[in-house]
């Protein structure tokens, strides 16, 4: 191909990496607005931190041998040769931001942030490479308690979204470092023995993370994996008593939950707590929420011991899920209420000022204004598919008696013909 012949292509987004258009935008600012909410209402703080980062800070959080670090995660060298990489996850960074501002220091934080992350796997439904979640992390809090206030957290903005129906909520307990090295020599002995149904994948990580083969969806190794050892089984007395203590928390507060044993989450910082909001509701079962305890965390990235709990949620699948369930008000669709048109250019002006007048009189009214001219057949067309509830017409006659006149787009009621004086409380009876 020549170099003219290149220049013409037509340059498109980065497979993966998709597009949020204009009637995709208020699904999600629906969703985001209800998280905001949420999060004050529980006392959490909002973070931002930088979609780059240091290679070093994930390759040594989520852990080496992890498919994220050996086969996802966009890493290049800047002009200073220094290794940077988009951050694939969220808790990393957050953990490294509040260490670098000294925001762990003798006290506790609840904290929270939402953004895009990025990992190179193949795009399928509701998952992408550029994707986005909201996190949510408590650091300095080593009770049960603040294990259970994250999942109620969760819990109750699965009430309030209309989903509680629609998802289940899976527990584990990992157990200390020392409790998981033990059972890691009984989980490799066993899967020794069953070598020959091991995949390719789970025999790689026989030697560098077993515990991710408990994981795996492969059919042919399910009963294999049904047999192996439950680190349940082989809690610490600690951990044990930490998960009960849990369990009897979100018994008491009424959320219902599986005990899965198998569930061990992709991150090699998780300890003791872990859970996982699935749902079935989009084909197969499939995660909208997951986190846990990762107390050794802090610690690990060069900071005094932390205890620390916290999850991620993708949004996107989450609003897909919320539009297949048809659970997104109408109200929250961002369509207009009201389509302002001056039916001639002799009535612009006044009707430039009567937008920004009904404006301020009505902070919530959402009021387009025909520009562009045009004939009064082409101006009506505009204002049917801006898709208002209603059109506020000025013509020559409205001018002469300092009047508008409001014509009904989606209901069968007559148009009137009201003072502008008394436009702003007419609309906001009408739109109540």
């Amino acid at each position: 191909m020549s170099k003219s012949d290149t220049s013409k292509k037509k340059i498109q987004a980065i497979r993966g990496m998709n597009d949020l258009l204009p009637e995709q935008s208020p699904l999600w600012q629906y969703f985001e607005g209800r998280v905001r909410t949420l999060m004050a209402r529980y006392g959490y703080a909002e973070i931002r931190t930088p979609i780059v980062e240091q290679t070093a800070l994930f390759a040594r959080s989520i852990g080496e041998v992890t498919d994220i670090v050996e086969k996802e995660m966009y890493t290049f060298e800047d002009r200073n040769g220094d290794s940077l990489t988009l951050r694939p996850e969220g808790t990393a960074s957050c953990v490294r931001a509040a260490m670098e501002h000294g925001l762990l220091h003798n006290q506790t934080q609840r904290l929270w942030y939402q953004g895009p992350m990025f990992r190179h796997e193949r795009p399928q439904k509701g998952r992408y490479r550029q994707f986005h979640q909201v996190g949510v992390e408590s650091f300095g809090l080593e009770g049960p308690d603040i294990d259970a206030e994250v999942i109620l957290l969760s819990a109750r903005l699965w009430r309030e979204l209309g989903l509680m129906e629609h998802v289940t909520l899976e527990l584990n307990s990992l157990g200390s470092a020392e409790a998981r090295a033990a059972y890691r020599e009984r989980l490799v002995a066993y899967f020794e023995e069953h070598r020959e149904v091991l995949d390719e994948d789970s025999r790689r990580r026989l030697a560098s993370n077993p515990l991710r083969i408990l994981d795996s969806k492969n059919p042919e190794m399910a009963e294999m994996l049904a047999g192996a050892p439950r680190l349940l089984d082989h809690l610490d007395d600690a951990s044990r008593e930490h998960f009960e203590t849990l369990c009897g928390l979100l018994d008491a507060a009424g959320i219902d939950y599986v005990i899965n044993p198998r569930l061990v989450r992709g991150l090699d910082y998780y300890g003791r707590t872990v859970f996982e909001w699935t749902t079935t509701a989009l084909g197969s079962q499939g995660t909208v929420c997951a986190g846990g305890r990762y107390d050794g965390l802090v610690e690990q990235l060069g900071g005094k011991p932390t205890t620390a709990v916290g999850f991620a949620m993708g949004i996107e699948r989450l609003v897909l899920l919320l539009e297949t369930l048809e659970l997104i008000p109408d109200a929250a669709r961002g369509e207009l209420d009201l389509y302002v048109l001056p039916m001639d250019d002799a009535a612009t002006g006044t009707a430039l000022q009567l937008a920004e007048r009904l404006r301020g009189e009505l902070p919530g009214l959402r009021a387009q204004l025909h520009c562009g001219g045009g004939s009064f057949k082409s101006r009506m067309k505009k204002a049917d598919r801006s898709g208002a509830r209603l059109a506020l017409l000025l013509g020559e006659d409205e001018l002469a008696e300092a009047s508008a006149t409001l014509k009904f787009l989606r209901e069968e009621r007559d148009q009137q013909s009201l003072p502008q004086a008394a436009l702003a409380e007419t609309l906001r009876e009408l739109l109540a």
